[in-house]
């Protein structure tokens, strides 16, 4: 047996943290958001002298520039809340209004919703155009993260034809109350090219429309996509207790089960994903039957209808749950 040897070859490491940032932080605390780089990774609570304050920076700067004074915030898929107190050109002040008694740890590349700030940001970034690159060279579909209308659709697809790859599958993946709004227009743009999807990213979503209108939305899509004959893919905590810790809750075996209305569940990553997915096929296995047996009607949709004497096809504001 011959041994080989191999020259050692030696490379510099910058700009590598210790471990991923992490933010204790309270109801009263101030979060100071800039654009660019983020600031300390932590800053302590101090005993009796006010409320902490901590430095994070956002990665779309383009979204501060928008948000305005009095505005909600959340983070983390809705785990931390907040205020915005002030803006200016290159600080968004934030007061944590939204959290548990013991505080709420923030991590490290988290996102950051804004439910109440229109935001007008171009569809596809200078990163996303750059990875557009790989992605017609080696992928089999393209997902359109907080795709918002039918010109973001457009637009892909354009970008995808420029690279030869004009027939490459596209998934709307649906998280913002604009994207759930302008459905219906999204969905044509769809389908006029060759393969499409759509996504309900529940984790957004949920904080952008609030929780207690997710499951309705989420029916909403169900049904329109259904008419557009576009598969659907059923997204985010779908039995996230069992893939992280082994054991599931009863919740999430029924929220499970509803997942056979589409025609793809997606899990997460977590120590016990393997058992998660047995436990998903079992559980689609024994509702298929159910589910042709109890096929829900299809009451009419309300979340898309037109004003009286709207002479176009552009949908109304979502409306309040009846």
């Amino acid at each position: 047996m011959h041994r080989r040897t191999q020259a050692l070859r030696e490379t510099r490491l910058s700009r590598i943290p210790e471990r991923p940032g992490e933010l204790h932080l309270f109801r009263g605390d101030l979060l100071d958001l800039v654009p660019g780089e983020p600031g300390p990774d932590a800053v302590q609570r101090p005993a009796g002298r006010g409320p902490a304050r901590a430095t994070i920076g956002c990665t779309l700067p383009e979204a501060l520039a928008q948000v305005r004074k009095g505005q909600r915030i959340w983070f983390d898929d809705g785990h931390i809340g907040g205020i915005v107190r002030r803006c200016s050109a290159r600080r968004v002040v934030v007061e944590i209004t939204d959290a548990r008694e013991g505080g709420e740890k923030l991590r490290a590349d988290k996102g950051i919703n804004l439910p109440d700030t229109d935001l007008e940001l171009p569809a596809l970034t200078a990163q996303d155009l750059q990875d557009l690159d790989a992605v017609a060279r080696h992928a089999d579909l393209v997902g359109l993260s907080f795709a918002q209308s039918a010109a973001d659709i457009r637009t892909l697809r354009e970008q995808l034809a420029a690279r030869g790859a004009g027939d490459l599958g596209v998934i709307l993946k649906i998280e913002t109350r604009r994207g759930f709004e302008q459905l219906p227009q999204m969905l044509l743009a769809a389908l006029a090219g060759p393969a499409a999807g759509v996504m309900i990213a529940r984790g957004d979503l949920a904080v952008e429309c609030g929780y207690e209108r997710l499951a309705e939305v989420q029916e909403e899509i169900l049904w329109a996509c259904e008419a557009a004959h576009l598969p659907v893919v059923w997204a985010t905590q779908v039995l996230e207790t069992l893939a992280s810790t082994g054991l599931p809750s009863r919740a999430e075996i029924t929220d499970a089960a509803m997942g056979g209305r589409a025609e793809c569940v997606m899990l997460n990553k977590g120590p016990h994903i393997v058992d998660a997915m047995r436990t998903l096929d079992d559980i689609l296995r024994r509702m298929q039957s159910h589910q042709a047996k109890k096929r829900p009607l299809l009451r009419a949709l309300k979340a898309w209808h037109l004003p009286a004497g709207h002479p176009g096809p552009a949908p109304s504001r979502v409306t309040p749950p009846s």
